[in-house]
């Protein structure tokens, strides 16, 4: 068993908010230690030992740490879903989505000290074909604008630049995919631009757009748009913030708790998973596992 009073922080020094990595860790080991909880600080080489350094952890801490955005979130959970270890979060990405709607303050100090508490609380997890996810997980569109923002990321763009322009060049020329969607044995052919698993529902428009008001329904919705046109979505989106999009019928929700996608490609799917890209042979097999992850969230 892990020892009770011991948090290690896996943290990702190439995050969104991480202006040294050193002064980071220096301060979260303040933040902690200052609480009287034993601290372990650990910065993996790159990404994909985050998993493996999490499985590590959670065999001598009660509570592994996520410092990072949301595909360190993601990485650890795959690492400790199975262990006793609870997940703790330090929301130092861009968006932290998975913090923001689970209440964890965005604020270093203030979320060091709902940590130090220790108050848990269990949260529902998204898989597809083995891959764990807190957030979401789709096809279509966005993988594409991800991978296209990464490649001129390594060009020298800024984060924020590479995601327009890599936006501008798949919307102008991304075909709609076609989708076979399995619930209960009651298929349904689609073709749409995107389409969009939760863990849990989202809200699609208005001033709430893109948030969860809770992870532990034990459901996954399913969005799409099959009578809009990949050139349209950004219509969509302005529909969307001025809370019309789903009276316009523009988009199609399905929720289940395990239901199988299936595409034409033989080569296998573009598949995102928080913000994480893998190329993945249909069908998707997508499930949800209620109340699977034990999270450290504030008590109120």
């Amino acid at each position: 068993m892990p020892e009770t009073s011991r948090i290690a922080v896996v943290l990702n020094g190439a995050a969104g908010t991480v202006v040294g990595r050193s002064e980071v860790a220096t301060e979260i080991r303040a933040l902690l230690g200052a609480a009287g909880r034993e601290v372990e600080v650990v910065s993996p080489a790159s990404g994909d030992d985050v998993i493996r350094t999490a499985r590590e952890l959670a065999a001598r801490a009660s509570i592994v740490v996520a410092a990072g955005g949301d595909g360190t979130v993601r990485s650890v959970v795959a690492g400790i879903l199975d262990s006793a270890a609870a997940l703790g979060v330090l929301p130092l990405g861009t968006l932290n989505h998975f913090a923001k709607d689970l209440r964890i303050p965005v604020r270093l100090r203030d979320a060091a000290a709902v940590l130090a508490e220790g108050h848990v609380q269990r949260v529902d997890v998204g898989r597809v074909n083995g891959e764990v996810f807190v957030n979401n997980s789709s096809i279509g569109v966005y993988p594409s604008v991800v991978e296209g923002r990464e490649a001129l990321r390594r060009q020298g763009h800024n984060k924020w630049k590479a995601l327009a322009m890599a936006s501008l060049q798949v919307l102008s020329r991304h075909p709609e995919v076609t989708v076979r969607i399995d619930v209960g044995g009651h298929p349904r052919v689609r073709r749409t631009p995107f389409l969009f698993v939760g863990n849990n529902q989202y809200a699609v428009e208005g001033i709430g757009l893109g948030g969860r008001e809770r992870l532990d329904a034990g459901r996954l919705f399913v969005y799409l748009s099959p009578h809009v046109r990949t050139r349209e979505l950004p219509l969509l989106a302005l529909k969307a913030l001025a809370g019309r999009a789903t009276r316009s019928g523009a988009f199609e929700i399905v929720s289940a708790t395990d239901l199988r996608i299936e595409t034409v490609s033989r080569r296998g799917v573009k598949v995102a998973f928080d913000g994480e890209i893998a190329r993945i042979r249909s069908p998707l097999h997508y499930q949800i596992a209620p109340g699977a992850l034990r999270v450290v969230v504030p008590r109120s």
